[in-house]
């Protein structure tokens, strides 16, 4: 379905940009009900994932996010009785996304370690397992992941505690996904995995908590951090093999806690985005041109509830040219103890309006590609679709009905 809705994407693009659709190029979109069964009191809409990236949007605040329907969308295991799982990575690959998160996972003792699932849609889930274990430390967590085009990984987390009692970031490379710093998953982590850093003099009693973001680009490894104990400042760093970094100097002032940082291209010019949490009910995000210079941070969403009032974790959902949404790690107590996996999906905005003017709109999602619209009963009336601002109209339906229970699809004609 996420195919599909690329090629929606363009006939959207063109339309966004004023753009005619001649002879031969794809036509509006348009909304039609397919076989299947949506839940009772809502249809659900597909092909709503959000095209390629936008910056205009990102720069404006203008994007329409909706939460995910399961919430929170994935739970500690009920195996044991230490259950606070929060702190997710999200990596693509060829059939979809491996998570890898930082967790008590449902296990029997309050240590941190990182486990990893698969998806190929956010709508099921597979293959949870642990990667990598605290080892001599008492917790291993806030696990930034990539992947390479040949199956290969390398990630950064935080251990504690160092030489000096502090967090620190420690590097752990797999060939396969299975074997990480040559030995099977679970890898026990090692004090000899701790990353090295030039240049930071603060580095030795640096507590980096949390903040250790992983990026690759050109052949070079980069680390984004801050450092609680030189506060009000994100640095960045790079290095050849991911384990040994050169200082390179601050990217943005602020007191919030970097936690990924994604690279698009968009007009021919390479776009960086930076997620940031404060262990507070919001998110924010800061924009870069270089990689280097980011800001001013932008307000990204605030808090739904009681059940993830404070956020501790974020990690962004790429595929290939697509920003579709992040999931976020937040719980219901002050402790940062209790913490589950939420998410949002940015989308398309589909609007059913009645006869008599009623408009219905979405109110939650499932996964990155549907929404739901609560609908009761058999209702008369069109559609109207709208761009990932919530607000730029695209297109309308003829008359037509939506039926409770029912799925539809918004799709171009062929």
């Amino acid at each position: 379905m996420i195919i599909r809705s690329r090629a929606v994407s363009i006939a959207w693009s063109l339309l966004i940009s004023g753009t005619p659709c001649l002879a031969g190029e794809p036509t509006p979109p348009v909304v039609k009900q397919v076989p299947g069964q949506a839940e009772l009191g809502f249809i659900e809409i597909h092909g709503v994932a959000a095209g390629a990236f936008q910056p205009g949007l990102w720069q404006e605040g203008a994007l329409h996010w909706l939460p995910d329907v399961r919430s929170p969308l994935i739970r500690p295991r009920w195996s044991g009785v230490f259950r606070n799982i929060y702190a997710p990575s999200i990596v693509e690959v060829p059939s979809g996304w491996r998570v890898f998160y930082g967790a008590w996972d449902g296990v029997d003792t309050g240590n941190d370690r990182i486990y990893s699932l698969v998806t190929n849609d956010f709508l099921d889930f597979r293959d949870r397992a642990t990667v990598i274990g605290n080892g001599v430390f008492i917790h291993a967590c806030n696990v930034s992941a990539i992947r390479f085009d040949d199956g290969s990984y390398h990630m950064l987390c935080t251990v504690y505690p160092d030489l000096k009692k502090q967090n620190k970031p420690a590097a752990f490379h797999s060939p396969d996904g299975r074997t990480w710093n040559g030995s099977p998953a679970p890898y026990p982590a090692r004090m000899s995995d701790i990353v090295e850093m030039t240049g930071y003099p603060p580095y030795e009693e640096a507590d980096i908590n949390g903040v250790n973001v992983l990026f690759f680009e050109g052949g070079t490894y980069y680390l984004y951090f801050n450092n609680w104990r030189d506060a009000g400042r994100l640095y960045r760093a790079s290095g050849e093999d991911g384990k040994r970094f050169r200082f390179d100097g601050t990217c943005l002032e602020t007191s919030h806690a970097v936690n990924d940082v994604k690279k698009f291209v968009a007009g021919g010019r390479p776009r960086y985005l930076m997620a940031l949490h404060r262990n507070t009910d919001r998110l924010w995000y800061a924009l870069s041109d270089d990689g280097m210079r980011f800001g001013p941070e932008r307000e990204l969403v605030t808090h739904l509830g009681d059940q993830d009032r404070y956020i501790v974790a974020v990690g962004w959902v790429v595929r290939g040219d697509r920003l579709l949404g992040f999931l976020y790690g937040a719980g219901a107590v002050p402790g940062l103890n209790r913490n589950r996996i939420f998410a949002r999906w940015l989308q398309k905005r589909v609007v059913f309006v009645t006869d008599d003017g009623k408009r219905l709109a979405p109110t939650q999602s499932l996964g990155p590609d549907r929404q739901l619209i609560p609908i009761v009963g058999e209702i008369k009336g069109h559609f109207e679709v709208f761009a990932e601002d919530g607000k730029t109209r695209l297109a309308q339906s003829p008359a037509t009905k939506a039926v409770s229970g029912a799925v539809y699809v918004v799709d171009t004609p062929q």
